[in-house]
């Protein structure tokens, strides 16, 4: 399983605090309403649209709560001032990352950032240091759930999937971002159970660290993920099955 992927189940195994669900939500709230801004109130024709609300039901944001944001959206004026900003710096033992934010702030959420990279042990850098690293990519989850993991993987490829890995009970799924509705209908048309579906930023080459080091570049990647501005944190990082075990126990 990749790094990307480990990161993903480990804050999923963590789940979400009560004391922290409302912040989810908000952050969850401004990606619909970006998405709505972009494509429109139609999820079925806007695809970041229905991958925002993917999110937000997995996250299990009320449904109820959802459509009133994609209504709020839709009328005008709801994340009219958000901007899309994106930094990169690196983390203990110089593994790369790629911080995704949405903000109606710039200055707020720069310093914001910058303090959660001086306060982890990181860096921030300038922009381009480290997006060469990484290609925006289509990634499924689906879940083998009895079938036979070979039969999903050449259904995805099939369907146009750029590569597929096969872990345990779960098949990874990479596609060109342009791809990714029409490779998930054609899974879920087959039968398939995706459980995720998402455009994320993923290492063309990944760097291995002690246990140590990786922990302290998860802790960094959440110190960043809690800030109100930061919607999504990429990591070049290999996970090794030890530092997920230590980090997942914290």
């Amino acid at each position: 399983m990749s790094g990307h992927s480990k990161w993903a189940q480990i804050k999923r195994q963590k789940g979400v605090a009560d004391a922290k669900r409302g912040e989810v939500f908000t952050k969850l709230g401004r990606e619909l309403a970006v998405a709505v801004r972009e494509g429109g109130p139609n999820p079925d024709m806007n695809p970041r649209l229905r991958l925002a609300m993917d999110r937000a039901r997995a996250a299990n944001m009320p449904v109820d709560t959802i459509d009133r944001a994609v209504k709020r959206a839709a009328g005008g004026g709801e994340g009219a001032t958000l901007e899309q900003i994106t930094y990169e710096g690196y983390g203990p033992g110089g593994a790369a990352l790629f911080v995704e934010v949405l903000t109606d702030n710039r200055n707020r959420a720069v310093a914001d950032v910058r303090n959660a990279f001086s306060r982890g042990g990181g860096s921030l850098g300038e922009a381009g240091c480290v997006a060469w690293l990484f290609d925006q990519r289509g990634v499924l989850t689906v879940e083998t759930a009895g079938r036979d993991p070979e039969e999903i993987e050449l259904s995805a490829i099939d369907a146009g999937a750029d590569d597929v890995r096969a872990d345990g009970e779960v098949v990874e799924v990479y596609t060109a971002p342009t791809d990714l509705e029409a490779v998930r209908t054609a899974l879920e048309d087959n039968g398939a159970t995706v459980s995720a579906a998402e455009i994320a930023m993923i290492p063309k080459t990944s760097i291995e660290l002690s246990d140590k080091e990786a922990g302290a570049v998860l802790r960094l990647m959440e110190r960043l993920e809690d800030l109100d501005d930061v919607q999504k944190v990429s990591t070049n990082l290999e996970i090794s099955e030890a530092a997920l075990a230590e980090y997942a126990e914290r």
